[in-house]
This record gives C-alpha cells, sequence and structure tokens, in this order.
C-alpha cells in the first residue's frame, strides 16, 4: 500500500488525463453494453410484434442502437488514444524524476548496483509501472463504478435478479483477481529480479567476450544465461497458466449468472411481471456485464510485478546521497590554490581509514603529485576534492573557501579531469569532445587536439572529427582516447586540472608524447597528479607520497623512500606486464 500511495503522488501532474481516460472508458463499456441489451430487447420485440401483428416503433430503438455503436467505437479510438498519451507522458516524467535522483548518487552510492541492473531499473522497471494506471487503476475504477450502475439497473426489475447478478461480479472482479495476485506476487517480485541479473549477465558476457574466450568460460557463461533464461520463463508460463485459469473463471461466473438469471426470469415471464424482450435484453445485459470485469484477474496479477518494480525503483531514490547540497549560493572564488587540511575518510564498512590526516597545499598555478602504490589512498583524495564522497575528518579548500560551500556542479565548473579510464561515448569524436564545451567551434576543437598531439590522426581518418569511435571508443588505442581526452581538458579551460594515472598501461614512447602533451595542458593551472609510477614526477613542483592512507614523506621526487620507490616500480612493471 506504501508504494501504491507514493507511485499515486508521482501522478499527480497527470491525473486530468487519467481521469479522462478512466471516464471515456467507463462510458466505452456502458455503450457496449447498452448496445448488446437494447439489441436482444429490439430483435425480441420485433420478432413478438411481427408474431401478434401488431406495429411497434423502431425509430427510437434503432437510433439508441446506432449511438451506442457509434459511441463504442469512438469511445475506444478516445480511450486508446488518451490513455497512451498519458501513460508515455507519465513514463517518460518517470524517467527523468528518477535520473535526477540517481545523478546526486553517481559515483559514490551507485558503486554497489550493476550497469546492467541500473538499466533494468531505468527501463524495464518503470516500463512497468504503467501497469499501475492502464492495467490496474483504470479497470479497477469502472469496473467499481459499472458494477453499482448494473446492480442498481437489475434492481429496477427485480432486487433477486440484481444480488445475483452482483454475486458472480463479486466472484469475478473480487475472489479472482483476490486469487491472482496471492498466486502472482512472488513469481512478479521474481521476474523484477531475473530479469535484472539476465540483462547484467548478457552485458557481462558481451563485454568481457575477448576474456570468456581466451580462458575458455564462454560455455559457463552460456550455460548462466540459459539457467536465467529458463527461470524468467517458468515464472512467465506460470503467471500465463494463472492468467488463463482466471478468464476461464470470468467466462464461467458469467455463464452461471446468466444461467441463474433465466432460472428466475422465466417463470416471471409465465406470470406475465417480465416481457420476453425484457427477457432477452437481461440475459444479454447480463453476458456485456461481465467485459468491466474480465480485466480485474490480470490487473491484480501484474500487480506484484508493478509493487516489485516500484520498491527497486524507490530503493535507489530513498538512497541518501553522500554529500549534502549547501542551501547558499556557491562561493566564487578568486584564486584557485588547493589545501588538504588534516583530511580522514572511511569508506562505508571499511575496517581502515582510506587516508587518515592528509595535509597538503598546492598553490595556485603549481603543480603538486601524489604518489604511492597502489590502494595507498590517492584516488580518494581525488574523490574527496571532486565531493563524490565527504570528509570524516579535516577540511579541503579551494581559493580559500570549503569545498563544502560549494555545490558539486558548480564546484566541478573550475576543475578538469584526466582519468586513467577516459570514457568515450558510442558518437563521433567531435560530440565526445564537445562535452566539455558545447558551444565550441570546430577552430578551438582542433587547436586543443593540435596540443594533445592527436589532430594529425584525426585528420588523417575517413570521416576526420565525425568518425564514430564505438562503444566506450573501442575504435582507438588507449594512447589515443587519453590524448581525446587532454584535448577535451583543454576545452573545458578549467583552473585546476586532476590527472588520475594519465599514463596508465601506455608503452613508453605514448607515455612520453601524452606527458609532452600534458604539460602543454598544465601551464599557468594548479595541477594535482596523481601516480603510482615513477614517471612523470620530474613535471611537478612538489610530492607527497602516501602509504596505506598517511602520509609518509613529502617534498621533490627525491623525498620518495626507497622501500615507497620500490613498490612504485613493482606496481608500474605489473601494470605493463
Amino acid at each position: 500500500m506504501k508504494e501504491l500511495l507514493r507511485l499515486w503522488s508521482l501522478f499527480r501532474p497527470y491525473r486530468g488525463w487519467m481521469i479522462a481516460g478512466t471516464l471515456i472508458a467507463l462510458l466505452t463499456l456502458i455503450a457496449n453494453v447498452a448496445l448488446m441489451a437494447l439489441a436482444g430487447w429490439f430483435i425480441t420485440a420485433m420478432a413478438v410484434a411481427g408474431v401478434a401483428g401488431v406495429a411497434i416503433n423502431y425509430f427510437a430503438p434503432a437510433a439508441l442502437i446506432r449511438l451506442s455503436a457509434v459511441m463504442r467505437t469512438a469511445g475506444r479510438y478516445a480511450e486508446r488514444l488518451i490513455n497512451h498519451e498519458a501513460t508515455f507522458r507519465l513514463i517518460a516524467e518517470l524517467r527523468v524524476w528518477f535520473y535526477r535522483h540517481l545523478e546526486p548518487l553517481a559515483p559514490a552510492r551507485l558503486q554497489q548496483y550493476h550497469s546492467g541492473d541500473l538499466l533494468s531499473r531505468i527501463r524495464a522497471d518503470i516500463d512497468a509501472l504503467d501497469n499501475l494506471y492502464v492495467r490496474v487503476l483504470v479497470p479497477v475504477a469502472v469496473a467499481a463504478i459499472s458494477a453499482v450502475l448494473f446492480f442498481v439497473f437489475l434492481l429496477l426489475h427485480d432486487p433477486l435478479l440484481a444480488l445475483s447478478g452482483l454475486a458472480f461480479l463479486l466472484i469475478a472482479g473480487v475472489v479472482l483477481p483476490v486469487w491472482s495476485q496471492g498466486r502472482g506476487q512472488a513469481p512478479g517480485r521474481r521476474l523484477a529480479e531475473d530479469e535484472a541479473e539476465l540483462r547484467a549477465a548478457v552485458i557481462d558476457g558481451v563485454q568481457s567476450m575477448a576474456e570468456l574466450t581466451v580462458y575458455g568460460a564462454n560455455a559457463r557463461q552460456a550455460e548462466r544465461v540459459d539457467a536465467l533464461g529458463r527461470r524468467l520463463i517458468a515464472d512467465q508460463a506460470r503467471l500465463s497458466s494463472d492468467h488463463g485459469i482466471t478468464q476461464a473463471g470470468v467466462g464461467l461466473s458469467a455463464s452461471l449468472s446468466l444461467w441463474v438469471l433465466l432460472w428466475l426470469a422465466i417463470p416471471m415471464v409465465h406470470d406475465g411481471t417480465l416481457m420476453p424482450p425484457q427477457l432477452a435484453m437481461l440475459a444479454l445485459f447480463t453476458l456485456a456485464s461481465f467485459e468491466a470485469v474480465a480485466p480485474l484477474p490480470q490487473a491484480f496479477q501484474l500487480l506484484g510485478r508493478t509493487l516489485a518494480a516500484a520498491r527497486r525503483i524507490f530503493a535507489i531514490v530513498d538512497t541518501d546521497p553522500p554529500v549534502v547540497e549547501p542551501t547558499t549560493p556557491s562561493p566564487r572564488p578568486e584564486r584557485f590554490d588547493i589545501r588538504f587540511n588534516g583530511v580522514g575518510f572511511s569508506y562505508p564498512g571499511a575496517a581502515t581509514p582510506a587516508v587518515a590526516d592528509i595535509d597538503l597545499e598546492v598553490p595556485e598555478g603549481t603543480r603538486a603529485a601524489v604518489v604511492g602504490a597502489t590502494g595507498s589512498g590517492k584516488s580518494t583524495l581525488f574523490n574527496l576534492l571532486l565531493r563524490f564522497w565527504e570528509p570524516d575528518a579535516g577540511e579541503i579548500s579551494i581559493g580559500g573557501h570549503s569545498i563544502t560551500n560549494f555545490r558539486g556542479d558548480d564546484l566541478r565548473t573550475h576543475i578538469a579531469v584526466v582519468s586513467q579510464q577516459t570514457y568515450l561515448f558510442d558518437t563521433t569524436i567531435r560530440e565526445n569532445l564537445q562535452i566539455a564545451a558545447p558551444a565550441a567551434t570546430q577552430e578551438a576543437i582542433e587547436a586543443a587536439c593540435r596540443v594533445a598531439q592527436i589532430h594529425d590522426f584525426i585528420s588523417e581518418l575517413p570521416d576526420g572529427y565525425g568518425t564514430w569511435v564505438g562503444e566506450t571508443g573501442v575504435r582507438l588505442s588507449g594512447g589515443q582516447a587519453r590524448r581525446i581526452a587532454v584535448a577535451r581538458a583543454l576545452l573545458k579551460d578549467a583552473p585546476i586540472l586532476l590527472l588520475d594515472e594519465p599514463t596508465e598501461g601506455l608503452d613508453a614512447e605514448t607515455e612520453r608524447s601524452l606527458m609532452q602533451a600534458l604539460d602543454r595542458l598544465m601551464v599557468g593551472r594548479t595541477v594535482l597528479l596523481i601516480t603510482h609510477r615513477p614517471a612523470g614526477l620530474d613535471w611537478v613542483d612538489r610530492v607527497l607520497v602516501l602509504d596505506n592512507g598517511r602520509e609518509v614523506a613529502r617534498g621533490d621526487s627525491n623525498v620518495i623512500p626507497e622501500a615507497t620507490q620500490g613498490a612504485l616500480l613493482r606496481d608500474a612493471a605489473g601494470a605493463v606486464a
């Protein structure tokens, strides 16, 4: 119930569309039932009049039959038009709403989720929420209102007829749906989970196809995907079977309701309290009235899948962001020096702190490096500086202003990053570069690429800057992708530059060429470099050495202790290997 109330609150902007769709669906149902009932009465009345040889006014009933037919046709078209419009608007808004809640959680809170799982929540789970409106709320509202109207209509003819009709409507519209919901809760929950797990397994299999092939693990991965698929199909088969049973139950209820009505009404015809045309009208009316409750069993069966999807969505939305944004405007620093003062931080669930009591000052326009073996806390300092995480102790400031006074987006406008894992979108080189500066001209793009020493390579491509790089930039080498990242940082033209292992995984020649490009990029900027390799330290003014999250030395590159130097060299050798 809690999930239903939260979803209903999200539907607030579209309740007008939803009410309109429900009313049109109700009118369409009434028109269809009226068409069947009037047709039965009209045909029987004409036959009785013909046998008796009496005249009958057929203009009024014929006009009502035509009106009902037109209303049914127009109503079904209008119902689908309005309900689809409301659904598409709702789904689009829900995706934007979910993304707005998702964005503040990245990257810190999203590290525990697989990308395939997040994709499943954004796509499949939000798509499942439209069942609540189209297949649950509308049918339930239409069934409830129409059942009351149908009961009143039968009550005008005879109380016993009304009670018998209502009893079978309740069996088909309440008992069967409740049974269907109970049967559908567990499969619906498993469907939501298995769809996400299957999508993650398929993504893993595709992205790691080379590694699976090399190690002969293709068959195991295929078996895992197959097992998930079979489990998914088994739950879908169970739901389909239950749906068939409930539809048969609705049909049986309609037939029994007709049989009871005839059993009660035929004696009324014999004693003259009910005319023969009325008997035909009530018989067809009874059969047609079950159209109101026919969708309910499936609606309540889908409710389990819908609520499971809602819980998965709300589990993300209710996650507390790792950083609390200030309510006041962000400061506008006049200088861009960086200062870490007694900074400490522990990741959630970690037994030991990632960094502890870190002091570092990088004056404006100078270059500093944070070095240490893998796992020494270097990347944590970047995450803290970018406000992806909040320090547990100490303070980080830029230009004399604590970064806690900056909104995350405002803070990051002053910072450009060249990371060891350059992400390129599945689009052109030009559009990947314009992420940093959407309004950048072709001349500015080419100038940045010349500094990054990648322009000549791009110019030699058949499509030049319009070349499609493929998913995650698979059509480019690591060095080429890294140079595009450098050009992207140049286009952003931020006063602070963060370099996160920029030469990781590159050969010596590519590394040297990239460092030359980075040297040009660093001119006039406050630079903070993190690395576990000795290469590049001669480009910086000062060095901070970390080991297990704590400072062990500071100064220039000569202060690196021999033991730490050896660890760095071993890390570098391992990376090359």
